[in-house]
């Protein structure tokens, strides 16, 4: 199986900075750096929609999605504690009897 090629943020910004100024197309580019067409096009739609920030960097994710991931795992900790305070509850409830 071939090795998966990747660009670093600033080669990407290159290339879709090169194509949306008419320098050059995606497939051009995408024949140039030896990557299917789709790969190049997603990049010049990501940039399109989020700028500089389309590209954040392998193991490096956008703050919103960062946000998600943070709330995500709070919410499952507060169930966690929820649960537990359940079980305390209903053990010393029937305790008392």
């Amino acid at each position: 199986m071939a090795e998966r090629k990747k660009f670093d943020k600033a080669f990407k910004e290159q290339i879709v900075e090169k194509i949306l100024a008419g320098e050059a197309t995606a497939s051009l580019m995408a024949k140039e750096i030896g990557v299917h067409y789709s790969t190049v096009r997603d990049w010049v739609i990501a940039y399109e929609k989020d700028g500089s920030s389309a590209f954040p960097g392998s193991g490096n994710l956008k703050p919103e999605d960062d946000e998600i991931r943070r709330l995500r795992r709070e919410l499952a900790n507060l169930k966690e504690e929820n649960e537990i305070l359940k079980k305390a509850a209903a053990y010393f409830a029937k305790n008392q009897k």
